[in-house]
C-alpha cells in the first residue's frame, strides 16, 4: 500500500460508492468512502480482490466489537 495517513469519523450518514473502470490496458475499481467533509478514494487493481476481501472482514469484525460495547455493562455495571 501506498502510504498516506488520514483519519475520519465513519458516522451513520456515511456513503459508499464502488466504481469499476474496466479499461482494457489498466482495469480497476474505486472504493469511496464519502462524508459531510471528507472523501477517500481507494483505488483497486484485478489482483487486489483478496485485499479488499481482508478490508471487508476487517470492517465486519470492528463492527461486532462496536455491538459488543454497546450491549456491554458500563464500569458502573449497567
Amino acid at each position: 500500500m501506498k502510504s498516506l495517513v488520514t483519519s475520519a469519523h465513519i458516522e451513520p450518514d456515511t456513503r459508499f460508492r464502488v466504481t469499476p473502470f474496466a479499461d482494457r490496458a489498466n482495469p480497476f475499481v474505486s472504493l469511496r468512502i464519502e462524508g459531510d467533509s471528507i472523501e477517500i478514494a481507494l483505488l483497486a487493481r484485478p489482483d487486489t480482490s483478496e485485499t479488499l476481501r481482508a478490508l471487508a472482514a476487517a470492517a465486519i469484525e470492528a463492527a461486532g466489537a462496536l455491538d459488543a460495547m454497546a450491549t456491554a455493562p458500563g464500569p458502573n455495571g449497567r
